[in-house]
Parts: C-alpha cells; structure tokens; sequence
C-alpha cells in the first residue's frame, strides 16, 4: 500500500531545502538524537555533513547566518591546482589539489565546475620561460593536463592575439595554461543541499550558542533559530567544529583549549565589466607580495587578490580604498587602457583561515589544513583551500570514529555526484529542445544547467503556471524571476541578502549592487515565504544600508575606518549574538 510522503523525506530525496523543511529540520533538531552534529555551513562544514551522512551516520548541520555567507562565497572561485605552491615545494598538496579538481570537473559537479585558461606573461629573457616552463611540466605531470589542454607557449605576438588589452612593453612572450573555476557559493550551497538529499539535517540561521556535556565529554550543542529566537538542544556522540575563521572562538565557547590558533587573512577582489579587458584568457600575474589574478566571469572580470591580516569584525571584512588602489595599480601596470575606479562594478572581501604561527606573511603560510581532537567529542578542522574541502571533510570525519558507537565506513564522497550532476551532459546536448519547450533562447538554457544542471526541470517548471516567472529579473537581466523563487522554495533562502549576494551573484555583477532590483525580488521572495508588506520594507532598507555602508567603506583610507563604516550596517538576522558559530 503505498504513503504519501513526509517533509523528512521528500528532502531526503530532493535535498529541497524550503520553509516547510526547515520547520521540520527544526523539530528534529530537538527530538532526534545525532551521531554528529557539525557547525558551519562554509564549504568545510556542508562537505564534513556530505562525507558524514554518505557513511551512514545520523548528521545535522547547523550555520549561524547562511550558507557560505563567509569565506565561501568570497574567494578568488578558482577550483586550482595551485600551480604556485610548487614554488614553496608543497607537491603533496599540488597532487591532492589537481585530484580534487579532476573529480570535480568529471565526476562529482561538471555543471558547476569548469576549466578556464590562463595567460602567464613572461618579462625576462633567457631564464624566466625554461623556469616556469619546467614549474608547469611538473605540474601537467602531477595532473594538470588531465582533462584540459596541457601548457602552451607563445611568442609576444601570440600572447598579444590572445590577451590585445596587455601593453606591446609588458611581456617578452607568454605561457597559457588551464585551471578550473566555480561559483563558490552555489557550489558550497549545493554540497549541502546534496548532505540533506543523504539524510542530513540542514539548517542555516542556527546559531550554536553552547555546548552539552555529559561528564567530562561534549554531547551536542544549544542552539538558537536566529529568525524566531527559539532554542533547543541538540544531542551527538560527536561534535565538529568547522567554522572556519571562527574557529578559536568556538573553542572558547566550549571551554576548552585548541590545539591550534586560526589567522584570518583579508582577500579582496573587484569586478568590472567584460569590455574593459579585451582578452580571450585570464591572466595570472606576479606581484611583490604574491600573484593577480584575472579570472573570466562571465560579462565580467574578477581582479585580485589582496592577502593581509585582519583582526576586525569577521563577519563583514571590509575592502578600503587602499586595497582597491593596490588591485588597480598593480593591474594597470600591464594594461595598455588603464582600469579606473569608476569601471568597478563590485567590490567584495573574504577572509582565508590561515593556521596561525607558521610565518609572519599570510601569502606564505602553509594551505595544509590541521584536524585536532580538542576533547573528547569534540574535533575541530581548519585551514586549507577551497579545492580540498572534501579531503579536510574526510580527515575530520575520520577524527571521530572514536566518539561514535560502531564501526565507521569509509569517506565515498569521491563516487558521490552533487545534486544536479546527473544527466547534465545529455542535458547540455539537448538544451535547444529545453529551450523550444519553454519559450526561452537556448543560451539562457545552457546559463540555468551551468548554475542548476539537472535540477533545471525544477527550475522550469516553476513557469508552467506562472510564464511571467520565466522572464529577467528588472534590472539584472542575467537572471531569471524563476530563480528568486527556487532559492526560497529549494535552496534554504530566507533574506533578500541571501538572494542577492550567494544565490546569484548580482551584488557584484552589477554596478547598482542589487539596489535596483531589490523590490521585485523581494516581492518574489514574499510569495514563497510569507512576508507582509512591512517585512518585504525591512528587507529592502537593511540590503539598502548594507550596501551603502560597503560603498562607504571603500572610500576609507585604512582597516579601522572601514570596519567602522561597514559594521554600522544592521544585520538581516536581527537575534544574531556574539560569539558567531
């Protein structure tokens, strides 16, 4: 006789990450009891939930804002092999590296994960092409020509055809090479949504406020909705740390010692338009301190990065004008049309979790990532490069095999799809179909299955009923209204910010920063989540001084000034407490 379906399974199946999922993730949080439950819904966090819940293991996922709303969503979006840590003599890390970008660019996310070439200008005669190019034998060697075209090398003329926006005096000739890039945060959303498609309970807008402890062992954590100001408790045989830069303050939350300190390291990057830099490859460019990247992004540029302590509001770095000019200057020094600040389009700052005590430079310290049993139920992970997470996500789940009753499985996660990874190739060749069937050009279609991939027909359908959903977003038109109306059904959005910033990218796509399309999508989110006119008001006025303060914040001539500015802005989840989980 068949059932109809509960909440708790329909997710299980979909990985649909709704308001009436959460409802029911909430009442679970209280009831069930958990073999682990992991805090922070960074990429470190969501594949920790994934490589947990693939083993068999009960696993709730707690985040305190929302899902890669801190270093997750603000790096350089390179999935790299990282070419430059051959230099420090890191091979380990190299291979491991260009492994998990193999995986990723075949196996585990194709639609999300995609190769993207790299012009490096060489500037010294003689010695500077046989170095690098010996550098980048090794490097295709180790796996960095498996499934992209290995290096090659071109004259000044050739490297002039295929980047004309360098200066004729910038270079002497020039290497290409391929890496891989992704949207970090729709690919860190996906990974959790994919731990929830497994059994995880996910849960953003959880903020772990404590820790239970059953004689001298932690035994789950108190949690607080942030969105209603509920709490509850959460039972686990064991707990996982993987808050990122937030790491030392959890440890001090629940009263013990780390085993390691974590240094957060600014990065900030800006976008401008596609057109300011005729090319038809990234670059990657030598600076005193580190390297530049100029990395394609669609109709645009991402320019950066910069690499310096921070020791302010983690939460909401914040670029100053100084940044800016260092990313600008050291950029215009090879371009023959010089990029000016009112080519700028976005602005966005991260913060990287560097293990403290290793060197004075951020931009030297060891991307190694350390996994350390702090006490007994409680492990804590840090560290690392994006690239990696799912090997640090396997380390730390290794870590408590001791804590959970039974025998553990191995990680699977390398033979484990993302949502969204099945059927997208047969997809991608029948997307003028898809197209003809719904009305729309077939490059939207091929733009959806590089954001969605097989979960396109979820998307779609949204349309069937309503046709007008199927058209742009006013005002940022790279985007459909249907996509609004999915993050907030399926991909766990709950503030306009959520919408703007992580789900789609237009707070740095376009020059506005989301301002003039605030209002339609809030009016989108509000059918989906049940906002009245004075909450679709409040979301629009705390998205509007958050990017006003952003914009004051990068005319600021120093760290101080600028945190100051930034951090005056109000939070979108009003029962935010310190510490931050």
């Amino acid at each position: 006789m068949s059932r109809q379906k509960t909440e708790s399974e329909v997710a299980r199946t979909t990985g649909r990450l709704g308001p009436a999922e959460r409802a029911d993730n909430w009442r679970r949080l209280g009831s069930e009891e958990f073999d682990v439950v992991v805090i922070g819904g960074g990429v470190t966090g969501a594949g920790t939930a994934l490589d947990a819940a693939t083993r068999g293991l009960r696993v709730a996922l707690v985040e305190a804002r929302d899902l890669a709303s801190g270093t997750s969503s603000r790096s350089s979006k390179l999935f790299h092999g990282g070419l430059r840590y051959l230099e420090q003599l890191e091979f380990s890390l190299v291979r491991e590296a260009l492994r998990e970008r193999e995986l990723m660019l075949t196996r585990l996310a194709p639609h999300l994960v995609k190769p993207v070439s790299f012009l490096y200008p060489l500037t010294h005669r003689f010695w500077e092409r046989p170095y690098t190019a010996a550098g980048l034998f090794l490097y295709d060697t180790m796996g960095g020509a498996r499934s992209v075209p290995g290096q090659k090398h071109l004259s000044r003329a050739g490297a002039l055809r295929m980047v004309p926006a360098l200066k004729r005096n910038a270079l002497i000739g020039g290497i290409r090479y391929y890496d891989a890039q992704a949207d970090d945060a729709r690919h860190t959303m996906t990974v959790a949504r994919t731990a929830a498609r497994y059994g995880a309970v996910v849960m953003n807008s959880s903020q772990v406020t404590g820790f239970l402890r059953e004689a001298d062992r932690i035994a789950g954590v108190r949690v607080r909705d942030v969105e209603t100001g509920e709490e509850t408790e959460v039972r686990a045989q064991a707990v996982i740390n993987a808050t990122g830069v937030w790491t030392d303050e959890l440890q001090r939350l629940s009263g013990g010692r780390g085993r390691f300190r974590v240094r957060a390291s600014k990065g900030v990057h800006i976008v401008v338009p596609r057109d300011r830099i005729v090319a038809e490859s990234g670059m990657i460019l030598r600076t005193e301190k580190s390297v530049l990247f100029v990395i394609p992004w669609g109709n645009h540029w991402i320019v950066g990065t910069t690499d310096t302590d921070w020791n302010l509001d983690l939460a909401h770095p914040a670029a100053t004008k100084a940044d800016i000019d260092y990313i600008l200057e050291h950029v215009n020094t090879v371009l023959a049309t010089p990029l000016k600040h009112d080519d700028i389009e976005g602005v966005y700052a991260g913060l990287r979790p560097l293990l403290a005590g290793e060197s004075e430079e951020t931009s030297k310290l060891s991307r190694e990532h350390a996994v350390a049993r702090v006490a007994p139920g409680l492990v804590a992970i840090a560290g690392g490069k994006y690239t990696t997470y799912r090997v640090m996500a396997a380390d730390a789940v290794d870590a408590i095999s001791g804590d959970v009753a039974g025998r553990m499985a191995p990680s699977i996660t390398d033979r484990v799809p993302l949502l969204g990874a099945d059927g997208y190739h047969a997809l991608v060749n029948q997307a003028d179909q898809l197209a003809a069937e719904h009305g729309l050009h077939p490059y939207r279609i091929r733009h959806l299955l590089d954001r969605y991939g097989s979960e396109i027909h979820d998307v779609l359908a949204l349309g069937d009923e309503r046709p007008e959903l199927l058209k742009p977003i006013p005002a940022a038109p790279n985007y459909l209204q249907a996509e609004v109306a999915y993050a907030c059904s399926h991909e766990g959005a709950l503030h306009l910010e959520d919408v703007l910033t992580r789900r789609t990218r237009i707070s740095i796509e376009y020059a506005h920063r989301g301002i003039d399309c605030a209002e339609p999508v809030a009016r989108l989110m509000a059918e989906v989540l049940g906002w009245d006119d004075a909450r679709v008001a409040r979301e629009i006025e705390v998205y509007t001084q958050r990017v006003d303060a952003e914009r004051d914040s990068q005319l600021q001539p120093d760290d101080q000034a600028a945190d100051a500015k930034r951090s005056a802005a109000p939070e979108a989840r009003e029962k935010l407490t310190e510490p931050i989980s």
